[in-house]
């Protein structure tokens, strides 16, 4: 058993394709399934299902993979302080745009202030770039809205958050306290773009309500959607934390009536690597900050 074959094995375990996995691992694909095929020899066990569309991990693999993993991270660990180099402790954090604006900057800040030292770096991406790269180890930890395929990560919910209707300030129904679906069944839309999670989650929601939404324009960014919104193009489904930090006049936010439409935002990370210190901090002030937040908020 070497090294570059549980490389080869995780990789290919990640990403549930042998073709992706050698591109991760830079080498040519026939190479990668060959040094698995012989990883699977050494050990006298199946530790992949190639019998279907995507690569899939069997039970004896399962249990494989969590040594391996551990057993790379280690590696890799005891690399860096082998190598005599001095490095800052870093976090690498990864948050999906619908909350990363609105959650993390002041999150960010109360960790800096007790780890002054911490190296932070942020991505914001699409739900599937956040989870892939939780899973490849490229993210120490990952804030997704639910549901998420989460096979080889540690999912934690953190709250549930009401979508709020987003009206222009002078449409009539802005008058009312709350609105019903029977009528936006009439209104036509602002939403997200199909790539982002809240636009479809939108969209699923109406339909369950029997008022599928009259699309009338989409866009990739929530702040753009929430002008178009001030502007009568429309009106949209904006989560809580986005009005929290609006201050413009040309927009309003109803509650629906009846069964609200909500969202849960989770913290992810890979359950088998190591991780810093650092990362542990982080996770400790992000649950701490929900739930001072949630207490102020009652």
């Amino acid at each position: 058993m070497e090294l570059q074959q549980l490389r080869y094995f995780v990789a290919a375990a990640d990403l549930r394709n042998f073709t992706r996995a050698a591109e991760r691992c830079g080498v040519a694909q026939p190479s990668l399934s060959q040094q698995i095929a012989k990883l699977e020899q050494s050990l006298g066990k199946t530790l992949l299902d190639r019998s279907g569309r995507r690569v899939a991990l069997t039970d004896a693999g399962e249990e494989f993979y969590e040594r391996a993993v551990k057993i790379l991270s280690l590696v890799d660990e005891a690399e860096r302080v082998g190598s005599g180099a001095v490095e800052r402790p870093r976090l690498r954090v990864g948050a999906i745009p619908t909350i990363a604006p609105y959650l993390l900057p002041p999150v960010l800040k109360e960790f800096s202030a007790k780890n002054a030292a911490a190296e932070v770096s942020v991505v914001e991406d699409l739900t599937a770039e956040i989870v892939s790269g939780c899973i490849a180890g490229d993210l120490d930890v990952g804030i997704v809205a639910l549901p998420i395929d989460d096979a080889p990560l540690h999912v934690e919910q953190l709250f549930r958050e009401e979508l709020l209707v987003a009206l222009p300030a002078r449409h009539p129904l802005a008058k009312k306290n709350r609105v019903t679906a029977a009528e936006l069944a009439r209104e036509p839309f602002v939403l997200l773009s199909e790539a982002h999670c809240l636009g479809e989650q939108i969209v699923s929601y109406c339909r369950q309500r029997e008022c599928p939404p009259r699309v009338h324009c989409r866009s990739g960014q929530l702040l753009t959607v929430q002008e178009l919104v001030g502007l009568g193009y429309g009106l949209s489904f904006v989560p809580e934390m986005a009005r929290a930090t609006d201050r413009s006049k040309l927009r309003v936010y109803r509650s629906l009536a009846g069964a609200k439409p909500m969202r849960t935002v989770a913290m992810i990370w890979h359950r088998f690597r190591v991780q810093q210190p650092t990362v542990a901090a982080f996770r400790e002030t992000l649950k701490k900050s929900r739930t001072t937040s949630v207490a102020n908020e009652k």
